[in-house]
């Protein structure tokens, strides 16, 4: 695709919104490095895999995990903006839970990190709240009939992490090599964690 040669590419205009914004006293370039360099080396996916696999190894850390996820997750060291109220839901053979956010993209960034561009897009936070089981299995999860779908809508108020089953034949894994398995993806629940 071409961009007309009127009009400015993106890149250009952001960059001298940017400017514009820095030259106003708007914004301060050194807290928007900041900000960069954290999300880049710090926050992330990653972070949140720890704390599966922690819970899946610890049971004390779980139960303390399922009683006050903010708490639980802010020990291992993982706090700062959007995680200030997380709400962890455990995965069952009973039920399935699925995070959405309705109105934005609200999501617990300290675990997480940035959310996919799927999670921001209108079809998916409107189509999952009234057909998450098509949803999902056009996403490659089908969920079994016989498993209740609970949609939890994430706000600016509480966020929430999903605990994913951990897989069979994990029983000897460390708490490293299961952070390997799990996904991002898993700890929104559009996906399961597999050992494969």
């Amino acid at each position: 695709m071409s961009i007309p040669p009127d009009r400015i590419p993106p890149a250009l205009r952001t960059e001298a919104l940017e400017q514009l914004l820095t030259e106003r006293g708007l914004v301060d370039p050194s807290v928007m490095e900041r900000f960069i360099a954290t999300y880049e080396r710090d926050v992330g996916p990653l972070n949140g895999a720890r704390v599966v696999a922690r819970a899946w190894t610890d049971p004390g850390y779980r139960a303390a995990l399922l009683c006050d996820g903010t708490a639980a997750i802010e020990e291992m060291g993982f706090s700062g903006p959007q995680g200030e109220h997380i709400v962890v839901l455990e995965q069952s053979e009973e039920v399935h839970h699925v995070v959405v956010c309705t109105l934005c993209s609200c999501y617990p960034w300290p675990v997480l990190g940035l959310p996919p561009s799927w999670y921001k897009d209108p079809a998916y936070r409107a189509r999952v709240v009234r057909e998450p089981r098509t949803v999902l299995s056009e996403m490659g999860l089908d969920v079994p009939p016989e498993r209740r779908i609970e949609v939890w809508d994430s706000s600016a108020e509480v966020r929430y992490l999903v605990l994913p089953q951990r897989p069979a034949g994990t029983g000897s894994w460390d708490a490293d090599a299961l952070a390997g398995i799990v996904t991002r993806d898993a700890m929104v629940g559009v996906a399961e964690v597999s050992a494969a």
